[in-house]
């Protein structure tokens, strides 16, 4: 094992959007007591959603499991029209830990769809925030996930038609998907600002910087998080071997055999205390040094919604 250094990305872990979630669905538990029910995972992270569990929250998927005057919290991902609606209909004390970021998209499809306009949407398929964003409007909202979706796109008309994207993608795939969208559709109107998020973008340009500098990237975040699977493949792409972990027992010391410098990043969903649990595994493997990276300092938060601030 010659395992020497470990360079720390910066910025890594949890985003402004993550900490106001778990914030939101911390204080409902403080002022409402157990059990808080969340409608999907508030974030993409198995230990953070483990955590919460033992708190007293409910995580659930269909709202026919919440009982009649519950607290209800939607998750970060943000839900459609369809899901507000019935949360609404049914009762609860609702809480809405979307990040504020997501539902900026959100008001714009909603603003220019009043303007006649249809969307084009660049993200996964599946993901909760695609069905939260497309589940703002009954129709003209169509989803490409890659370059050769584009062609496929039928909009009724051509004149009024904008594209918006998931926030956590690869910012590379994005601008190869909107190149083609551009070439295909040429009046198509493009955000004001892109909707890929700032931590999302940041996380990758720290990535980019580090993965010509180590042999190995270790990211930690959990299969289901999105913008943690991009910054793995990221590493793979820039020629660093890239694996993610949902925590530190998923090291595999093979990964490291004859490799001397480890790169280490969060995705955005991840809490500090598993990256410092990989840490101490690598030091158990070997690694002398820990070296943090200079990177951009963020510094936005996002306020909890009325009536959860804790005086």
């Amino acid at each position: 094992m010659s395992l020497q250094e470990i360079l720390l990305a910066e910025p890594r872990g949890f985003c402004a959007g993550v900490d106001r979630a778990i914030d939101i669905v911390e204080a409902a538990l403080f002022k409402f007591g157990s059990p808080i029910y969340v409608r999907h995972e508030i974030v993409h992270n198995t230990f953070v959603v483990n955590d919460l569990k033992k708190k007293g929250a409910i995580f659930i998927e269909d709202l026919a499991d919440v009982p009649p005057g519950a607290t209800l919290v939607f998750s970060a991902h943000g839900v459609s029209r369809a899901i507000q609606n019935e949360a609404v209909a049914r009762g609860f004390q609702i809480f809405d830990a979307t990040c504020p970021l997501v539902t900026k998209v959100h008001v714009e499809v909603a603003k220019l769809h009043k303007e006649g306009y249809e969307f084009i949407m660049i993200g996964h398929k599946g993901h909760p925030e695609v069905e939260g964003t497309m589940g703002q409007l009954d129709s003209g909202i169509h989803l490409v996930e890659g370059v050769a979706d584009v062609a496929r796109v039928q909009p009724r008309q051509t004149e009024r038609l904008a594209v918006v994207t998931q926030t956590t993608l690869s910012v590379d795939d994005a601008a190869e998907i909107l190149a083609a969208v551009k070439k295909h559709f040429p009046t198509v109107r493009e955000p004001k600002q892109q909707d890929i998020c700032y931590a999302t973008q940041n996380r990758q340009d720290a990535v980019k910087l580090m993965s010509g500098q180590v042999d190995v990237v270790v990211v930690v975040g959990s299969p289901t998080s999105s913008n943690s699977n991009r910054l793995r493949e990221l590493a793979n792409r820039l020629g660093a071997d890239g694996y993610m972990v949902d925590s530190a027992d998923e090291l595999q010391v093979e990964w490291f055999e004859g490799k001397s410098r480890v790169g280490l990043t969060a995705g955005a969903s991840a809490p500090e205390v598993l990256v410092q649990d990989v840490i101490a595994r690598l030091r158990a493997l070997g690694a002398v040094s820990v070296r943090k990276m200079d990177g951009i300092q963020e510094t936005i938060k996002f306020p909890l919604p009325k009536g959860l601030k804790i005086e």
